[in-house]
């Protein structure tokens, strides 16, 4: 059955929450809730958000100034490699800007024009900026799920209710202060980033050529502002607002194709190239915005409609009227309600160090404790019913009590082991490495020392770490390997007859050791390793004799 989900988009100028579940290819909406922030803070916008259901875990998107998006390209490593990577990344940026960061990253499917490498998406967010949030939305007796860039949210709408076809496609949320841009190339996503400046750019322009006040200048773009390209106004009023807000329009259409740029760098895809822009957020109203973006960047633009596909008959009528004129500001909280019900949607999961601690606490630990109250609760039951025993169940408490206590300290304890061995067992890895390639080494160099026809000279040597099916070496489980390569002297007599003696003498000499040897003419190579078993299975028998 699917998992009824909540997602919440609280911005500057708006606030929108929506509950449901994305089952049999469809998003079944059950709630929705939004209204306007006139405070233009997260406090206001908590406030003034009031849906008829409770937020319980809710998925909060965020976007702004204290949230980063960026790429990282490393190259093919495992896991536990990967969230050391990003452990380490985080940790330096965080001491750079001097604020506590929450952080997640996830793996971007790898373009065809990448060969080697691993695109990372790592996201990080202000921890004050979260339990600002937070703080809101235990004020609105809710509780938090998880928190998510908004940008994923709004590639999750893409994905779900967008029309997906073989064509790089951008899609811009056009919110207030800030602009979330996906860039997708198919269902793939490429690119993601949150972007400052918004619909805001408009309302300052008017502001500052024509002197109006701020409710004003809303009400001038909403009313009179048509960028449609040869529109002709209405009014004088029309034409004033609309040339007043001409930069502002050029402004929001440099930060979109400065995304482009950016993600050509970033992505190292030099050769990309736009096919069609999708536009939401309240700023994607705007009268002509579609036409004039799309006359200046040179590809089709229009309106992101992602609620023709959404299962609505659940809704009061009420609440169908508010979401029939909120659509375009409500594709973020949809993208995020579908990543949370949808347990194959890609996703970024930030939470504050502190909720973080709880959840884990209340997901292992609380089980004791829980065990502890119930048998307090047996025991009281019990001490209404007979007096004489009161003084038994007491004391019974109190020992479960003090097991408890007792459990729970292991319990921490055996953690801390377990993560301190986790990292010991690493460093042994490395370190079993290290000296197991300098053994490998001195081993097959003492060995051709003896052996080593007189005619035949070594001209090259590398160890390095490698898998290598041939040898036994799993990729994944990357083991010194010692490559030699050498050529016999011109005239040599039976160069192959020698070198395969010679190999001989090697293999004898190394029984549990695996070759992969060549020779070609005067040239040959010989590859070894001495750890074609993995570590965990034993010692190989060559180190242990050394």
């Amino acid at each position: 059955m699917a998992r009824t989900a909540i997602g919440v988009d609280v911005g500057s100028r708006s606030a929108v929450a929506l509950k449901g579940s994305w089952k049999g290819g469809t998003f079944h909406l059950t709630g929705y809730a939004a209204a306007d922030n006139h405070g233009g803070d997260l406090r206001s916008g908590w406030a003034a958000l009031r849906p008829a259901f409770k937020l319980t875990r809710a998925r909060v998107g965020i976007s702004g100034r204290d949230v980063n998006v960026r790429y990282t390209r490393v190259p093919e490593v495992p896991d536990w490699q990967l969230r050391n990577l990003m452990r380490f990344e985080v940790q330096e940026i965080g001491d750079q800007s001097g604020a506590d960061v929450a952080s997640d990253f996830n793996l971007l499917p790898r373009p065809p024009e990448v060969a080697g490498e691993d695109v990372v998406l790592l996201a990080m967010g202000r921890e004050t900026l979260l339990e600002d949030h937070i703080d809101g939305l235990t004020a609105s007796g809710g509780s938090i799920e998880a928190f998510s860039p908004a940008s994923i949210g709004l590639y999750n709408a893409f994905v779900r209710y967008g029309v997906v076809q073989d064509d790089t496609v951008l899609i811009a949320n056009i919110g207030h202060e800030t602009t979330d841009v996906v860039i997708a190339r198919g269902a793939d996503l490429l690119f993601a980033r949150n972007l400052s400046g918004g619909a805001a750019l408009f309302d300052d322009a008017l502001s500052q050529r024509l002197g109006l006040g701020p409710v004003e200048a809303e009400n001038a773009k909403i009313d009179h502002v048509d960028l449609t390209p040869g529109a002709r106004h209405g009014s004088s009023e029309g034409e004033k607002a609309t040339r007043s807000v001409l930069a502002a329009a050029g402004q929001l259409m440099s930060l979109l194709q400065s995304s482009v740029m950016f993600c050509k760098s970033q992505v190292r895809l030099s050769g990309l190239k736009l096919d069609r822009v999708l536009l939401a957020g309240g700023g994607a109203a705007i009268e002509g915005l579609p036409e004039y973006l799309s006359a200046g960047m040179g590809v089709p633009v229009s309106r992101f409609d992602a609620f023709h596909v959404v299962d609505t008959s659940a809704l009061s009528p009420e609440e169908v009227d508010l979401l029939e004129g909120r659509e375009l500001e409500s594709v973020v909280a949809l993208g995020l309600a579908t990543m949370s019900s949808d347990d194959e949607a890609y996703s970024l999961e930030l939470l504050p160090e502190a909720v973080a601690k709880k959840r884990a606490f209340f997901g292992g630990t609380i089980w004791l404790i829980a065990a502890a109250v119930l048998g307090l609760c047996v025991l009281g039951f019990k001490v209404q019913h007979s007096a004489a025993e009161l003084e038994r169940v007491e004391g019974d408490a109190r020992r479960i009590s003090k097991a408890a206590t007792r459990a729970k300290s292991t319990h921490e304890a055996t953690e801390e082991l377990i993560q301190e061995n986790q990292e010991l067992g690493l460093r042994v890895d490395e370190l079993y490495g290290v000296a197991g390639s300098g053994e490998q080494l001195a081993r097959v160099m003492g060995l051709m020392d003896q052996h080593l026809p007189r005619d035949f000279w070594v001209t090259r040597i590398e160890s390095s770490f490698e898998s290598d099916e041939e040898l036994g070496l799993a990729r994944g489980e990357e083991m010194p390997v010692l490559t030699v390569r050498g050529s016999a002297r011109e005239g040599t007599q039976s160069p192959a007859s020698q070198f395969q003696n010679f190999l001989a003498s090697l293999e004898s000499a190394l029984p549990s050791a695996t070759f992969k040897t060549s020779i070609t003419g005067k040239s040959f190579t010989i590859i070894v390793t001495f750890f074609a078993e993995l570590p965990d299975s034993g010692v190989n028998a060559d180190l242990e004799g050394a």
